[in-house]
């Protein structure tokens, strides 16, 4: 059997940047152990999977564009939310599928999410808003970031505030000293290249530290916009790839403005 493998880049402003996903489309669903071993095998952050496209009556949302199942796997677990993937598998999809075709909807674990192609080759990924609550910091966590915490919330990952944006690039964690958690951590900080910044890291589920993570500014968006006094905001993530996203807090919704730049494009041969 074989299966095709494309790997984009995500959220990537220039060549050997961004947050490289690896896109499988899948005539069916294969077993799930399966997925498991391919995206440990391809050992990015994310492995997206998407099946056929679904027919309106399977509950696809009204309109006359493509609509597909997707899935996300680290090289450990399967996750709930992925957004540089989602936004990689719509760029392929567009790109190779439905070139005439400007949005494309995909049916998640976090419900149906939706990717727009602008004029300028840009990618717009609409995903719910991630609430955050004000906590106390864990003092094992931010000493295991090597950072010092001007202020921290919870909510799907922890958010780390720090003074500033070189505090975020300097951050040198220590991951097997990090406390249990649900997901990630997030440090964050007012930035001087973008409104704010940010790094990000989830070694519990196999991702140490994330190129550029769209999910993650499904919840710092709102955050930051709180802060800020403004909708609209450039963020920066500080990765040593590097990323830069266009965002928007709307309504309960988040909007992340992109690029994408495709790697490579190759066959997987399973065995029958």
């Amino acid at each position: 059997m074989e299966v095709l493998l494309h790997q984009i880049d995500a959220f990537a402003d220039a060549p050997f940047s961004g947050n490289p996903a690896a896109v499988m489309p899948l005539p069916s669903w294969l077993p799930d152990s399966l997925l498991q071993h391919l995206a440990e095998e391809n050992n990015l952050a994310e492995t997206a999977f998407y099946t056929a496209e679904l027919p309106r009556e399977a509950g696809a949302p009204p309109g006359d564009w493509p609509a597909f199942h997707l899935r996300w796997f680290t090289p450990a677990v399967e996750v709930d939310m992925c957004g540089h993937a989602t936004v990689a598998s719509a760029a392929q999809i567009l790109e190779d599928m439905h070139p005439g075709a400007d949005r494309v909807s995909f049916f998640t674990r976090s419900g149906w999410l939706h990717v727009d192609r602008t004029d300028d080759d840009e990618f717009v990924l609409d995903l719910p808003a991630v609430p955050a609550t004000e906590t106390t910091p864990d003092v094992v966590l931010v000493a295991a970031l090597g950072v010092t915490a001007q202020r921290a919330f919870t909510g799907a990952d922890e958010v780390i505030v720090v003074a500033s944006e070189q505090e975020v690039r300097d951050a040198a964690p220590i991951f097997t000293a990090f406390p249990p958690l649900p997901r990630g951590v997030i440090v964050t900080a007012r930035g001087e290249s973008a409104d704010f910044v940010s790094r990000f890291f989830a070694p519990g589920v196999g991702i140490p530290e994330d190129p550029v993570t769209g999910s993650a500014h499904a919840q710092l968006v709102p955050l930051w916009a709180g802060e800020l006094g403004r909708t609209e905001l450039a963020a920066r993530q500080l990765s040593r790839r590097g990323g830069s996203l266009r965002c928007e807090l709307a309504g309960d919704r988040v909007l992340l403005v992109g690029r994408c730049r495709r790697y490579l494009d190759g066959v997987v041969r399973l065995p029958d």
